[in-house]
Parts: structure tokens; sequence; C-alpha cells
């Protein structure tokens, strides 16, 4: 076991914040993970497990273990009339699995080209762009529960899947880890370039007919146009989800707000823009300190270099109860606070 004391987390999140773990291990396989679970000094302490560190925002020191996963492996497990069965460690990143699944010809996750961290991660937070989300194709998950130490398998039913939520962000939180992913992807084409700007990034690469890999490109494009390189500037993508509102105060907002930008919702629902209504209230390209709202994305926090996590988090209650007070819209954020 490879066990490291007093470690710096700078390296290992998106936002660059520096605070340290009290200690420190990286696995690759099931066998390592059951190892550092089965040490009876360890069993006590908090655990944090970490994938990309592209979905959390440390505020202080982890006074505990962090687990850091990288089960690697990509590999089509089973297939039949309608799907290929992909199963990925954990540990693999999320966009090169999306690229490894484009270049053999499997479609339904092209839309989510380019969303920051790991394949582990990506079934917690239901991550989800441009009118598709991870339960769209996911068939199920292998995860080691904390308590028995045993491997578990959960399918789609079991996680509960929601708008950027899962079992495992609510009654299994901190409770099991995630080892590998499976999803069914289609054999026959069903692209989805309805949402967003897709369509219109397409138009401007000379695409007529698009198929996996250039819906993947435009969404590179759109992505790379709109939101920050955590290596440039850290960031954790989107802070926020998009509030959804009854379809009663969405005509309330409507009549006051023409402009306002919304979704309808199969519920009769609608999903409002957070990005659109944080801009509104003056936040986007804001600096505030070390932290600001950024040029490109009003949705997007990000540190300029030395700031805290707890000026960042500020900012965001700032933001979130300046959207409260405009428009009677409560935001949450979509990152992790620790």
């Amino acid at each position: 076991m490879n066990l490291l004391e007093n470690v710096s987390l700078k390296p290992y999140n998106t936002f660059g914040i520096d605070v340290s773990a009290k200690y420190f291990s990286t696995f690759t396989t099931i066998e390592q993970l059951q190892a550092i679970l089965e040490n009876k000094d360890l069993n006590a302490l908090p655990r944090l497990i970490l994938g990309g560190g592209s979905n959390m925002l440390f505020t202080k020191d982890f006074d505990g273990i962090v687990l850091r996963n990288r089960i690697p492996g990509i590999e089509v497990v089973e297939e039949d009339s309608a799907h290929w069965y992909v199963k990925s460690g954990a540990g693999v990143l999320w966009h090169d699995q999306v690229l490894w699944c484009i270049e053999r010809g499997y479609q339904g996750i092209e839309n989510l080209s380019l969303i920051p961290g790991t394949s582990g991660a990506a079934p917690i937070q239901n991550i989800g762009a441009y009118g598709v989300e991870l339960k769209d194709t996911f068939f199920q998950l292998e995860a080691i529960d904390l308590t028995t130490g045993k491997l578990v398998v959960y399918n789609k039913e079991a996680c509960d899947f929601g708008y950027r939520q899962s079992v495992f962000k609510s009654d299994l939180k901190g409770k099991v880890i995630i080892t590998s992913v499976t999803l069914a992807l289609r054999k026959k084409p069903e692209y989805n370039v309805s949402y967003g700007a897709i369509t219109q990034e397409l138009s401007k690469m000379g695409v007529e007919s698009p198929d996996a890999k250039s819906i993947s490109q435009a969404v590179v494009k759109i992505r790379q146009s709109k939101l920050p390189d955590p290596a440039k500037i850290g960031n954790a993508g989107s802070f926020f989800k998009n509030p959804e509102v009854s379809a009663s105060q969405f005509e309330l907002l409507h009549k006051s707000f023409p402009d306002m930008v919304s979704y309808p919702l199969p519920d009769g629902n609608y999903k409002l823009a957070a990005g659109w209504l944080i801009e509104q209230c003056g936040w986007k390209g804001k600096v505030v300190g070390n932290t600001g709202s950024h040029k490109d994305q009003a949705l997007v926090l990000v540190n300029y270099g030395n700031a805290t996590g707890n000026e960042i988090r500020d900012l965001a209650y700032r933001i979130l109860d300046s959207v409260k007070e405009r428009f009677g819209v409560a935001i949450e954020p979509e990152v992790n606070i620790i």
C-alpha cells in the first residue's frame, strides 16, 4: 500500500486550491483499494474519493485519507443486436473514454465530449451537456461497499438518476467507491444536434451529415470557446445548476423578463439558464479579489492564482443571494464544497 502523509492537494483539484490531506493513497486495482480499507489504523479516518478533482472546491485541509481512484481500462464486454456494452475502469479520464468510443464507431456519448473528470465520477453527477445525460446510455456500475468491503453491482434503476443527481450524492454518499462503469452504446445512430449551438457549429465546419466524430468536434469547439482551460486558470467548469421552476412561476417571470433563457421540460416545468440569471445580476466578468465570474461564461467561477477555497465559496453564495433577490429563484452549486 502506497500511503503518503501531509500531501498537498493543489495538483489534484482543477481549482488549484492549496490545501493538504493528512493521508493520501492512489489505487489502480480493486485489490489495492480493499487492502487500504482493511487497514485498521485507517478505518476510523474520514475518507474522500478523488477522481479528476474537477467537481470539488476545497475550503480547508482534509483531516483524513484521500483515496485517488486510478483504475484503468476500457473494453467491450458484451454486445447484442442494438448495443455495444463498454466497460471502463473508474479512473479512466472521461474525455479519453469518449474518444475511444468514437474511434470505434460506438455512439451515444459524443455530446458529452470534453467534460472534465473520470468515468467513475460521471454517474455520481449524472453528467450532462447539449441535451444528453449519462443516464441515457448507462447500463450498470460496480462499486466497493465500504461497510463490507465487497463488490456490489448497481443497475440504472438503483442509481436513481436525476438532474446532476444520483443516489451516490444522497443515500449512498460516502458509503461506496465506484470501481467500473458500463455503458450501453447504440449500434443505430440517434444523434442529438438540436440543443445549444451544435447545429450552427456543424454548419461552420461544413458538415451536412453529422456523425459521432463531427458532433464531438463541434462540442469541443463550443466548450473551448466558452469555458476556460483549468490548466491555464483554475476552475471547475459550471459551478451552478440550472434551476427548475413551475409553469406558473415561469409565466410570472417571463412577463417581467421576456428575454429570459428557458427550456420546457416534459413534466410541464421549465429549466432556466443559471448563466443568464447570473449575468443579469452583473456578475459576468466581475473580479472579486483573487476570484471572479469568468468573462465568457457567468456560470464559471475562477481562481486567478491565489484564491482560497473560502474566497470562491463566499463569492458563490453572494451570487446565489443576488439571483434570489432579483428573480426569486434559488440556484444551487453543482460543485461539491468540502
